[in-house]
C-alpha cells in the first residue's frame, strides 16, 4: 500500500552528469498496449494546472468504454492509458464526486466540439490522484458513501438527461427502459420510479427482469423471445417514454409500443443500424425520437439534487481491488453485471 507523502527517487542524466530528484508518486492502473490487461504502475502524481484541483480518489466505477479502450475501439487512444471516468474522493478533506465530462460549453442542448470524457484523452480515474477543472467537482450527496457516489456520475447524468431533459417525462406516465442490467438503464429505472412513473423493462435475462421488478418495475419482457413486444403490449398497453441503448432491428418494434405523442430517447447503439422503421408510425402518432449523450453541467447539478431529494442509491453489482481489477474488465466484456462495477482505490 502506498503511504501518504510517499516519494520515489528518480534519476535524470544530463550530458555526463546524473541528477537525482524526489517526486511525489502514486499507483495507477494502465493498459500498456492494445489488448493487454490492466497493470499496476507507479507513476508521478499529477500536479494541478491553473483552474484545476487535485482529487484524492477513493473509488472509481467501470464503464463499457473502459473495455473499448482496452480493445483499441475507442477513438484517439494513446497507450499507455489510465482508463476510468467515474470517481469520488476528497479535496482537502471535502468529500466530492467528479463530473467526467470536460468542456461541454454554454449550450445545454448540445456539447461543444471540444467536449471529451476523463480517461481518454488524458488520465482516467483508475489511480490514486487526478487533476480536473474545479467546475467539475461537486459535493457528494450526504446519504451516499464514497463507493456509492463513484457509481453515479456517468450513469446518473446520462439517465437524468435522457429521462427528464430529452424525454420530458412526467409523473404518472409509463416508461420503458431497454437492456435493464447496465448502469445507465438501471439508473433510469430508479429515476423513473422516483419521478412517479410506472416502469417496465426489457432484458435478455429473465433473472435481470426479476431483479428489476424487485427494484419496483411493474413488468418486463425478454427481448430474446419471439414476440417480446406483444408481451409488453399485453402488460402495459403502451408507453409514453422509451429509453433505449441498443438500436438494431428491435428499435422499429419500439414505435409500435408508443402511445400518441410518445418520446423515444436513444443513448447507444450496441446492436447497430435500425432497419424496418415505419415513418407512418412516427407522423400519425406524433412520436418524437431524440438522441442524447452524457449531459451538461446543468444536467449534472440537477441530477445530484434529484438523487439527494429522493435518497437514491446506485445499484452496485460488485467491487474490485487494484489486485483483481482485470476481473471487472472481464465482466464488462461479457455484460453479465446487474448494476455498476466499482474499483476500490487504496489509500
Amino acid at each position: 500500500m502506498l503511504r501518504k507523502g510517499y516519494r520515489s527517487l528518480y534519476m535524470t542524466r544530463i550530458k555526463d552528469k546524473v541528477l537525482y530528484s524526489y517526486l511525489a508518486c502514486m499507483f495507477a492502473l494502465q493498459f500498456k498496449a492494445k489488448g493487454t490487461p490492466l497493470v499496476k504502475s507507479e507513476i508521478p502524481e499529477p500536479k494541478p494546472a491553473r483552474g484545476e484541483v487535485s482529487v484524492r480518489l477513493a473509488a472509481a466505477a467501470y464503464n463499457r468504454r473502459d473495455f473499448w479502450i482496452q480493445q483499441g475501439l475507442y477513438p484517439n487512444v494513446q497507450y499507455p492509458v489510465i482508463p476510468g471516468g467515474d470517481a469520488a474522493g476528497t479535496v482537502d478533506g471535502r468529500e466530492v464526486v467528479i463530473d467526467a465530462g470536460i468542456g461541454w460549453g454554454t449550450n445545454r442542448r448540445v456539447q461543444s466540439d471540444g467536449y471529451y470524457l476523463i480517461g481518454s484523452p488524458g488520465q482516467g480515474t483508475f489511480a490514486q490522484h487526478i487533476c480536473v477543472p474545479e467546475e467539475n467537482i461537486y459535493n457528494k450527496p450526504p446519504h451516499l458513501t464514497l463507493t456509492e457516489a463513484a457509481a453515479l456520475p456517468v450513469a446518473g447524468v446520462t439517465a437524468y438527461r435522457a429521462l427528464i431533459y430529452r424525454g420530458q417525462a412526467s409523473p404518472g406516465e409509463r416508461l420503458l427502459v431497454t437492456g435493464a442490467g447496465g448502469g445507465v438503464a438501471l439508473t433510469a429505472v430508479q429515476f423513473g420510479l422516483a419521478h412517479g412513473m410506472e416502469v417496465f423493462v426489457t432484458s435478455g435475462s429473465d433473472e435481470k427482469i426479476t431483479r428489476a421488478k424487485e427494484l419496483g418495475a411493474s413488468g418486463g419482457a425478454n427481448y430474446k423471445g419471439q414476440e417480446w413486444e406483444k408481451a409488453l403490449k399485453s402488460q402495459a398497453g403502451g408507453f409514453d417514454v422509451i429509453i433505449d441503448s441498443a438500436g438494431g432491428d428491435g428499435f422499429s418494434k419500439l414505435l409500435k409500443l408508443c402511445n400518441p405523442a410518445a418520446r423515444i430517447v436513444s443513448y447507444g447503439g450496441s446492436l447497430g443500424k435500425v432497419n424496418g422503421l415505419s415513418p407512418q408510425h412516427l407522423f400519425w402518432r406524433q412520436i418524437s425520437i431524440h438522441g442524447t449523450s452524457m449531459g451538461s453541467p446543468e444536467d449534472f447539478s440537477e441530477m445530484l439534487a434529484f438523487v439527494e431529494k429522493h435518497k437514491i442509491k446506485p445499484v452496485i453489482d460488485s467491487t474490485y481491488s487494484f489486485e483483481n481489477a482485470n476481473e471487472g474488465i472481464d465482466v464488462l466484456s461479457k455484460g453479465t453485471q446487474f448494476g455498476k462495477l466499482i474499483l476500490e482505490i487504496p489509500g
